[in-house]
């Protein structure tokens, strides 16, 4: 199923090949923007269904995705599951639950994530929701891309496991090739 998923993600151009500048300032010859997949409701239903598939065994109450890349995971995977999706959000710097978003003690949640990198995003949310009284399940996300040491402490449910290779700049095979423009993808800290 998997190579289903990468067929879908290159074919709406959220798996890119290239030479990209990352928000950890390492460069990497490949990038994922689901972005891309998640404009097509029908793609985004597709990549989804096999993270789905592996969650239907739990007992979820909610579905909490982080913003931005969260959110349309968090409503894809709710309706599919048939539960209530909401999301956290930052508000001067500080992850939230917002909007009359509630969660009640004992509620049962599993996160969403577009693509799992760090787990920052992650980590953040689920300290908010623990202190609210929630039991985070896991994370599910369509791509984890997390590099060999990376741990986050929960489960994590997805469409595909990507080994994308970082470079420090002054190691970078792309920029030593000077073929390649550098480009900078991505969200974080971009305008």
């Amino acid at each position: 199923m998997s190579q289903e998923v990468l067929k879908i993600l290159k074919e709406t151009d959220a798996f890119l090949e290239g030479h990209f500048l990352l928000s950890s300032g390492k460069h990497s010859d490949q990038y994922v923007q689901c972005a891309k997949v998640l404009r097509f409701p029908d793609q985004a239903a597709k990549v989804l269904a096999p993270v789905v598939a592996q969650l239907k065994a739990l007992e979820i109450d909610k579905v909490v995705g982080p913003a931005m890349g969260g959110v349309i995971v968090s409503y894809e995977i709710g309706r599919q599951l048939g539960k209530e999706s909401i999301f956290t959000e930052r508000k001067d710097g500080e992850m939230q639950l917002r909007r009359g978003f509630e969660i009640k003690k004992g509620d049962k949640v599993i996160i969403t994530e577009d693509v799992v990198t760090t787990g920052k995003s992650t980590i953040e949310t689920k300290k908010v929701l623990e202190a609210m009284g929630a039991e985070v399940l896991g994370v599910a996300c369509i791509a984890d891309r997390r590099a060999q040491g990376v741990e986050i402490d929960m489960p994590i449910y997805s469409a595909i496991k990507l080994e994308i290779t970082a470079w420090d700049a002054e190691d970078c095979p792309v920029c030593k090739a000077g073929k390649i423009d550098l480009v900078k993808p991505g969200s974080r800290g971009n305008a």
